[in-house]
């Protein structure tokens, strides 16, 4: 049924939004400035969407306070939330072609990942998050007798959720799962370059039976909406997970403003750590081929630094080529597509500049290194690996977000834990060892908000997920993402 034939039909026939959506309603910029979101693959215009300006996020925010403070969701009873967020994500289901068509068309992702995985996460996410808000309980603090103190969780207000082009579905379900089942409004404002899911993702939420204003979507550009979001002074939370420059940016646009509340994830070079003693080095190449190439490599956790015990180091490059065969780019439409389209063309530029470069430097190009023409438009890469002698290359310090490995041998587990630690980004680290001593020993050295241990890129919506260091802080998924949309507040009683 899922064939290109099947998907191609339904592209044709798919209505693109091209309006915002506050106080549930379609919504045009009023300056009436538009931009031209492109399909990747096709480099043809998907729509001309509304560009909100500073004056617009105004509007936003207005219909979000005012359903915030009319208590109409953050006042209504935890069992009528989980209700609508479950609703919600039974929505999402039902809606899970055009979601994925959606998000494969705006990014370049193969549509089948979009279908299998993530909108069928994004929709887990909701619906978790639903079944908690009912679970969690306050506190009655240990005061001395004839007092009581209790200690109570509270919606912070208005949230502004600013989510990336990689993930678009999927990141915003980490953002607005918590924030709404919290009792908060709140502002979701998509890339610019993938904003039809959030879009569709509003429109269900609204058939779901949240209130109107309760989640507003806003399009445009991120140095026009976005930036009018972090430095508005009615926002008391902003949720970022991009770039680490743009973080910083929302850092500033904070104390400028109201010092809302920022809490970011943002860039990551993660360290694939493979000892000798693994076992198992054909599983540990087919990971470390996925970990590179899962999502054209665009993805904030991409184990993009590849370091390989010395005596191991032939074998496993030979096997971690040969797994890469797999791993060609294709059209994202063909069911059989493991890798599809770069977000753009300028990303892939800017990919192939980095590939470039790291040559100059003295890298030596193992397999891959080229750009690939499909149908007649060149925004693919081949999978790339490249061997790099230092640490100082471009290649290894910047985020690349593309399918391009940077590797590098080391002798023992000290130098090893120096080179992945040695970083400006401290987001995730895998490791691959069947000596339990050492994988417990490394793992506690590892400076990163996720080690995974014979794996890639372990991730749940059980666990916390987020970064130390310049890429960010706080922690999306988990319980633990309540802390970023609840304040804590201190009642004393002195009984009588």
């Amino acid at each position: 049924m899922h064939n290109r034939d099947y998907w191609q039909g339904l592209l044709n026939q798919q209505r693109f939004s091209t309006h915002a959506l506050i106080g549930g309603k379609p919504y045009i910029a009023k300056a009436e400035k538009t931009w031209a979101v492109v399909n990747p693959a096709t480099n043809a215009v998907l729509a001309e969407v509304t560009a909100c300006q500073a004056e617009d996020i105004d509007a936003a925010v207005d219909s979000a306070r005012q359903a915030f403070t009319s208590g109409i969701w953050s006042g209504c009873p935890l069992a009528q939330r989980k209700a609508v967020l479950r609703r919600l994500a039974e929505l999402m289901l039902e809606h899970r072609e055009e979601l994925a068509l959606l998000e494969s068309v705006s990014m370049g992702k193969p549509v089948l990942d979009a279908y299998n995985v993530d909108v069928p996460g994004a929709a887990h996410v909701i619906a978790w998050y639903a079944e908690s808000i009912d679970k969690i309980y306050d506190e009655v603090a240990p005061t001395r007798p004839g007092t009581l103190a209790t200690i109570t969780r509270e919606p912070v207000g208005v949230v502004a959720a600013i989510v990336p082009w990689n993930f678009p579905l999927d990141i915003a379900a980490w953002k607005i799962g918590p924030a709404l089942a919290a009792g908060n409004s709140v502002i979701l404002k998509p890339s610019e370059n993938s904003p039809f899911t959030a879009l569709k993702l509003a429109e269900l939420a609204l058939e779901a039976g949240l209130p109107a204003g309760v989640l507003n979507v806003v399009t445009g550009l991120g140095i026009e909406a976005g930036a009018a979001l972090g430095l508005h002074n009615d926002v008391d939370v902003l949720t970022f997970t991009g770039s680490t420059a743009v973080g910083k940016a929302f850092m500033a646009y904070s104390g400028q403003s109201n010092l809302k509340q920022v809490w970011l994830e943002c860039g990551g070079k993660s360290a694939n750590i493979i000892f000798a003693n693994c076992q198992d080095l054909d599983l540990a190449a087919e990971k470390a081929a996925f970990g590179i190439c899962f999502n054209q490599g665009e993805v904030c956790s991409a184990n993009s630094r590849l370091l390989v015990e010395r005596k191991i180091y032939p074998d496993f490059m030979a096997k971690l080529i040969t797994k890469l065969h797999s791993w060609q780019p294709d059209h994202p439409l063909n069911p059989n597509a493991r890798m599809g389209a770069m977000v753009s063309t300028a990303h892939k530029d800017k990919v192939m500049d980095f590939i470039q470069t790291a040559v100059t430097q003295g890298g030596i190009v193992r397999t891959g290194g080229e750009q690939r023409e499909i149908e007649t438009v060149a925004n693919y890469i081949l999978p790339t690996v490249i061997e790099i002698e230092s640490e100082n290359v471009n290649l290894w310090r910047d985020e690349v977000f593309g399918p391009v490995l940077a590797v590098k041998v080391f002798d023992d587990e000290s130098e090893a834990i120096e080179l992945a630690n040695n970083h400006i980004y401290a987001l995730a680290a895998s490791v691959w060892s069947d000596d339990l001593n050492q994988a417990h020993r490394v793992a506690r050295k590892l400076n990163a908000g996720t080690v995974s241990v014979n794996t890639v890129d372990a991730l749940d919506v059980t666990v916390p997920f987020g970064g130390n260091q310049q890429s960010g802080f706080g922690r999306d998924l988990s319980l633990h993402a309540f802390d970023k949309f609840t304040k804590l507040k201190t009642t004393w009683i002195e009984l009588r």
